[in-house]
């Protein structure tokens, strides 16, 4: 391999990196970049238009920087850019890359979490009125009941590293009431914002322990090396020599410090303009 062909991560800001870090896990020999629009964050109170614009921005600098194929690692960006880029964007740009999300990985498995048939789905607002996860669950399991919440404060809480002290604890409270109200019978919890598994130890105080909850992370790079094993002409172009790059809008030494509530520690971050 002469020259680099990295793995494309995406995210609006630091949640992508519990996707990544996952990953990473599974295929370390690889090369990624990853790009967090914290500049532009957070994604999820924006209209549909302006997040698709936003997402191909970023898209098209991650295909600048040689990476063949593309992971929206933000599930508003899934939900309201990925099947647009996909089906008008891509055929322009260049048919051989490819750009894939983070819903319908997890949709396709979700059914096999729940024995009530009732699944709730917590996200931000985006991706909530959507409604993708709602249309997507059905085609895969259609006997399942999908209940959904948005949280709105979540990722704030997330990003100023608030999520699992004292302040958390009402707006996480409200959410868990907001969607476990809607059915008694909600056994599983779908994560449905990368940014979320922060909050994991912080939603466990308030729940049933029985009710099991869903991170997408290890879902999805379980796809994706189902993805390129059905794909060896992708898998072939992508360069291996374990590097990670990774990039932000926003400032570089905040985000490099933030970054290791996700990754574990502190990242070399590198400056983007979108």
């Amino acid at each position: 391999m002469t020259s680099s062909s990295p793995i494309g991560v995406f995210d609006s800001g630091l949640g992508g990196l519990t996707v990544l870090k996952e990953i990473v896990r599974l295929l370390p020999e690889y090369d990624f970049v990853y790009l967090g629009d914290n500049k532009r964050a957070p994604y999820g109170p924006r209209d549909f238009e302006t997040v698709y614009h936003y997402t191909l921005e970023a898209v098209n600098w991650l295909f600048d920087k040689g990476c063949p194929l593309v992971i929206l690692a933000c599930n508003t960006a899934s939900a309201k850019a990925l099947r647009t880029i996909q089906q008008k964007d891509l055929p322009r740009i260049d048919p051989t890359k490819r750009v894939l999300g983070v819903i319908r990985p997890t949709t396709e498995v979700i059914g096999d979490y729940t024995e009530t048939n009732h699944i709730g789905i917590l996200g931000t607002k985006g991706t909530i009125d959507s409604a993708s996860y709602v249309i997507e669950i059905q085609k895969s399991f259609p006997d399942v009941t999908v209940y959904q919440q948005a949280c709105p404060a979540w990722v704030d809480l997330v990003e100023s590293g608030e999520h699992l002290n004292a302040k958390a604890d009402q707006p996480v409270q409200d959410c868990l009431h907001g969607l476990l109200n809607q059915c008694e019978g909600i056994d599983t919890i779908l994560l449905g914002c990368t940014h979320y598994p922060l909050l994991l130890p912080k939603i466990r105080e308030f729940i049933n322990p029985a009710i099991q909850l869903v991170s997408q992370g290890e879902i999805v790079a379980e796809s994706l090396v189902a993805y390129l094993r059905r794909h060896p002409e992708m898998e072939k172009k992508l360069s291996r020599e374990g590097k990670i790059d990774f990039f932000t809008t926003g400032d570089t030494t905040t985000f490099g410090r933030a970054a290791g509530a996700f990754w574990g520690e502190e990242v070399p971050a590198q400056s983007a303009s979108l």
